[in-house]
């Protein structure tokens, strides 16, 4: 007996009836395990099994932590190719190639508006430019919105997400290191409050200047934090370096690190630290 009988032998392909699979999972680089890229972006990009925190651009950072009806700023500013550095590839061309890769015209972005209920100038860097190097157009930018603290005393939040000075502007990068880290002596002899946030990766000359001035210390789990990266430190001690080192939680063990907080709990964070400092601004002033 036939209790199913086929139509034709012709199989067609509907893809309105087709499920597209492809690109939708990715693998954990903590964890290794499988994640629906959905649930990671509703996580704020960090894995829900494991907790890493995936790498964000500075977009997604500002409008993770500010307030709807902010307002971008300071965004006219554009490198030049002061020393005509060429290497493997000329600079004008990286600079042109990470200007359309990022929509940006350098590796930061400054924003002014509301954290919760407090009026801030946060100042984000973009690791996706040239590796988040500082050059002067990134050091110029941080030293406006110093300047925009001091003119309002609004606090300052900066995002480190940098591996260093830019090596193709020479002395023109190096010398932003004294110009930001003198902004903000200003501002600490003004009592503005300024709270740096590491986040991976944060080294070389932002490590060595800005990122570590904080009057609140800050930085995600696992950020890469230090001046030299751990293999040029190992091939230049000749020794192995203990399990974690320069890591968010090795910086916080040794006292370099006020804490360290999680994505998902940043926002609030960052809003009841303000509190307690203005609180105590205010009472001081």
């Amino acid at each position: 007996m036939t209790w199913f009988k086929r139509e034709d032998n012709e199989i067609v392909n509907d893809p309105q009836k087709t499920v597209r699979t492809e690109g939708l999972w990715m693998r954990c680089d903590g964890c290794r395990e499988i994640i629906f890229k959905a649930d990671l972006e509703a996580n704020l990009q960090v894995c829900p099994k494991c907790g890493k925190h995936f790498r964000i651009d500075a977009r997604t950072r500002i409008n993770n932590l500010l307030e709807p009806g902010y307002e971008l700023v300071d965004l006219e500013l554009r490198s030049t190719d002061p020393l005509e550095f060429t290497d493997l590839k000329p600079y004008k061309r990286r600079l042109a190639e990470a200007q359309a890769k990022t929509g940006l015209n350098d590796a930061i972005i400054n924003a002014t508006g509301m954290l919760g209920p407090h009026a801030v100038v946060l100042s984000v860097m973009e690791y996706s430019f040239i590796g988040g190097s500082m050059g002067a157009v990134v050091g110029e930018t941080i030293a406006r919105a110093v300047d925009r603290s001091l003119a309002t005393r609004h606090p300052l939040i900066i995002v480190s997400a940098s591996g260093g000075a830019r090596m193709m502007e020479g002395i023109a990068s190096l010398m932003q290191l004294a110009k930001i880290s003198a902004g903000l002596a200003r501002m600490d002899d003004e009592k503005i409050p300024y709270i740096s946030l590491m986040t991976d990766p944060t080294t070389g000359g932002v490590t060595a200047s800005f990122a570590m001035l904080g009057d609140l210390n800050i930085a995600e789990p696992e950020a890469l934090i230090g001046f030299a990266g751990p293999r040029v430190i190992e091939q230049t001690i000749r020794q192995k370096l203990p399990e974690g080192f320069q890591r968010s939680e090795f910086l916080m063990q040794h006292g370099f690190l006020d804490a360290i907080v999680p994505r998902k709990q940043m926002k609030q964070y960052l809003a009841q630290a303000l509190t307690w400092m203005t609180a105590v601004d205010s009472k001081t002033a």
